[in-house]
């Protein structure tokens, strides 16, 4: 058991470290973005929330990546299962159940869940923030009080 939380622990730190440097990212365009173009507020917006969130799913792929070829590591999965697919369904919490992990591995997809619901959740924070942030510096009529 302390071996699959190790593991489990040593994929989710990667992941948050990848997310980590995605949000720096995202935060500095997003911020540069604004400040080069304050005109056409509707259309600032839109591409910023596109560019902002395509980002943001790009960097959840590559985090269920890395969670795939961590799974190929331990031999988490039965022989010939698709093992994105396989990450994926436990990332997002899914849980088809079609793939299930073998017998000494079967923590993995409770943490490979938990990642994945906290990951989600910084990612829905920080949409919301660059969409305040964007609203609040833009050209939009600010609110009476």
């Amino acid at each position: 058991m302390l071996r699959q939380f190790l593991v489990g622990a040593a994929v989710s730190i990667g992941n948050i470290a990848i997310h980590a440097l995605v949000m720096a990212v995202v935060v500095r365009a997003a911020r540069g973005a604004d400040a080069r173009n304050r005109q056409r507020g509707s259309l600032r917006l839109i591409a910023i929330m596109i560019a902002t969130v395509s980002v943001l799913m790009a960097a959840h792929v590559a985090e269920v990546i890395t969670w795939s070829l961590a799974y190929a590591m331990v031999d988490a999965a039965a022989a010939g299962a698709d093992l994105v697919y396989f990450a994926f369904v436990n990332y997002t919490t899914l849980g088809y159940g079609d793939v299930i992990p073998v017998e000494r591995w079967r923590l993995l997809g409770p943490m490979t869940a938990m990642n994945g619901v906290l990951l989600f959740g910084w990612s829905t924070a920080v949409i919301f923030e660059v969409l305040r942030r964007t609203m609040r510096d833009g050209s939009w009529p600010q609110p009476a009080g």
